[in-house]
């Protein structure tokens, strides 16, 4: 017997804008039955499980234990410039000088995720 993951939940103050930014991130839609005020919003990803977004009263205060981690399909550095200019924020860069490493970046409400290298960037990589 084992469970299969349903969705990915991320408490939020405002779902439906968080949804909307990670909508942007994936490039996936929101629930078409979904609307601003709905206190929970889902991003449908193309695979696996849905990203549900559960409005909460109270605001993060620390350091996510759980994160997500992104793989672009254009660079690593294309993926940041292109996170940061729809409203992620900048918490820590991980890069090395030979090319390997990540980025770590927050959403609008705080919630950290990393940008690592694309599959052609590690491919021509050998680390």
């Amino acid at each position: 017997m084992v469970s299969v993951v349903q969705n990915i939940a991320i408490d939020c103050a405002n779902s439906y804008e968080l949804a909307q930014f990670w909508s942007k991130v994936t490039g996936r839609p929101l629930d078409p039955e979904d609307q601003p005020g709905d206190p929970e919003v889902q991003v449908l990803l193309a695979e696996g499980p849905v990203l549900h977004f559960n409005q909460v009263p109270e605001g993060k205060t620390v350091k996510n234990r759980i994160h997500l981690c992104l793989r672009p399909d254009t660079s690593r550095e294309e993926e940041v410039e292109r996170l940061l200019d729809i409203g992620a924020t900048l918490v820590g860069d991980h890069r090395n000088p030979d090319g390997t490493g990540w980025v770590v970046l927050a959403d609008p409400e705080g919630n950290e995720f990393c940008v690592l290298r694309s599959e052609a960037q590690r491919a021509a990589t050998p680390h």
